[in-house]
Formats: structure tokens, sequence, C-alpha cells
């Protein structure tokens, strides 16, 4: 079986990422587009040219074809056609955020499980060989016993006033945008929930978060982290043992930002891996596919987004300014 996937909008992330992943994957289909912009769809239609364009979301969802649906939207919309393509009986991919708050998975969860549908927030990372590999090594002791987890995700968008990012009314702001990254990288690979945020410096302006700096505790280590939509383009992720560390140098945007650089550091010496080679859309595009044929567990649930999405709200409550 072949999963035909129908993208509502058109998104620039999805014709430069999503949507090309969608028909690169095995098992997955690129078969429809939503957007009444000709224009656009002209992006999309030069990689996939049999493609469907229906000029309305609605339409999209309407079509018997379609067997999921990838959503793009700006975050404020995410929990309604999330809802709406469920309620079509379709399986649906969400970016992130998925949902602006922890209260929201209620009816995510809850319409999930009365559709029979699959429903996920498009969290990539941890579909990447990297990031199993950091799982392995930290929960395998590796390094010893873990102390501390490090992290910075930061670009600057300053300039660009209209994106949806700078704008309260799409949902915007660093830690729904970017949060979900420093935050749901750590609870993948050291499988912990976060206690407690004990400090948080959030910088704002026209009234969305443009910076974080925040220390939290988790059952068994310490957690300090940073995002930013205001400082030049930076990420990385270290896990801090008692016998070594363990170092992810473009863990985020993999192959964009660098090559995908995992360095494992111990008294025995320095050890690197590369993954210059690996698509996480791909990856995640066939899990997703895959767990639509076979009723495999998924490996991100929306359970697992809504850890996330705690740690954030977790965060905005605790602001020392």
């Amino acid at each position: 079986m072949t999963v035909r996937w129908g993208v509502l909008g058109a998104a620039k992330f999805a014709q430069q990422h999503m949507a090309r992943a969608i028909h690169a994957a095995e098992g997955a289909d690129f078969y429809a587009l939503a957007t009444s912009d000709a224009e656009k769809a002209k992006a999309f239609q030069a990689f996939q040219p049999n493609l469907v364009v229906h000029d309305s979301y609605e339409t999209l969802l309407a079509d018997p074809k379609v067997d999921a649906v990838y959503i793009p939207l700006p975050n404020h919309l995410h929990v309604e056609w999330t809802l709406k393509s469920l309620a079509a009986g379709k399986h649906v991919l969400c970016e992130k955020p998925i949902a602006m708050n922890e209260a929201e998975f209620d009816a995510l969860i809850a319409a999930r499980d009365k559709s029979g549908k699959l429903a996920a927030e498009a969290y990539m990372i941890v579909h990447h060989p990297q990031f199993q590999r950091a799982r392995q090594l930290v929960q395998g002791g590796a390094i010893g016993e873990l102390m501390l987890v490090d992290t910075v995700f930061s670009y600057n968008n300053a300039a660009d006033t209209d994106n949806i990012r700078n704008r309260p009314e799409t949902g915007g702001g660093a830690l729904p945008d970017i949060g979900v990254y420093i935050f749901g990288s750590t609870r993948f690979v050291t499988g912990e929930e976060p206690t407690d945020v004990t400090h948080a410096k959030i910088v704002r302006e026209n009234d969305v978060d443009v910076f974080t700096q925040l220390s939290a505790a988790f059952p068994s280590f310490a957690y300090q982290g940073v995002v930013s939509m205001r400082m030049a383009t930076r990420q990385y992720l270290t896990f801090h043992g008692t016998k070594g560390h363990v170092t992810l140098n473009a863990p985020f945007n993999a192959n964009v930002y660098d090559i995908a650089t995992l360095t494992v550091e111990t008294a025995e010496g320095r050890k690197t891996e590369r993954f210059p080679t690996v698509n996480q859309y791909v990856l995640q595009v066939e899990a997703f596919s895959r767990s639509v044929e076979t009723g495999a567990a998924y490996p991100c649930p929306l359970e697992f987004s809504r850890g996330t999405q705690r740690m954030i709200d977790m965060t905005f409550k605790v602001d020392h300014g």
C-alpha cells in the first residue's frame, strides 16, 4: 500500500522540505496540494507534475483519494485543522508546535482515538540516527552518570517583521518555534521528564518571546538551555556525564546548519560519527506511512509532544525577567 498525501497550504517550508520528502519517501505519494494561489502551486508541480491541486483546504479534505494530510499552517491554526482533518477521516502529520498549550492536547488525543487515525506532530529529529545513537549511548551508560544537558538553538529574524514567528496573533515566539527542539530532544535522549523549571529569563518584543535562557531540574540531571530569534545562528546539544560527554553539533537542522556529527569523548579517547546523507524529513514520512499501513507504534506520538508542550508551559510560568 502507498499512502497518498495531501498538503494543506503552499508554505515555503513545505515546498522546500516536507513536500519533497513526501515525494521522495518510500511508501508515500505526494498526491494533492490545497492552495488558491496557482503561482505557488507551480513550485510544487515543478517536482511533482501530476499533482492534484485543490483550491481550498475543505475540498482537499473531501477528496476520498487522500489518505493523510501534512499541515504546515501558522501555529494558531494547527489544532483547528488537525481536528478537521481527523473528522474528515484523514491521518494527520502537523507541524510544530501542534498546540499552543498543554490543555489543547485533550481534544487532539480524544479526536485521534475516536477517529482511529494516526495524528502526530512533525518532530523529525527523533527519526534521525544521530538521536537514536545519542539515546543508546546516554541511557547505556557510555558517559557514566548523566549530570548536565546543555543546549542552544538560535537564529536572527529581527528584520523579517512580517514573519509569523514575530507575530503574536499567529502563535509566534522562540519557545513555540524552537523550544520544542531543545526540550523534546532532551526528553527523547534521556527518557526523563522535568520536575521543575528553576529559572527562566524571557525577553519579549511585540508580545512574543524572542530570547529565553532557562535552568531546569530533571530527576537525575541538571538542564540549561537558550533559544533566541535575535542571536546569530547557532545550535548544539551536549550530554555531560561523570565519565564523558556526547555532543551533537547540528542537532536540529541536520545537514542544513552543518553536517550531522556526533562526538563521544571519554578517558579512552574521542570518537566521531558523521551522518552526511541522512534526510530526517524523508525518514519521518516513511515512519509515519509505515505506521499508517501496519499499525505499528509511531516513534513520536501525541503523548510525547504533550510532554514537550508541558515544559514550554512550565517555562512561561517562571519568568524572572
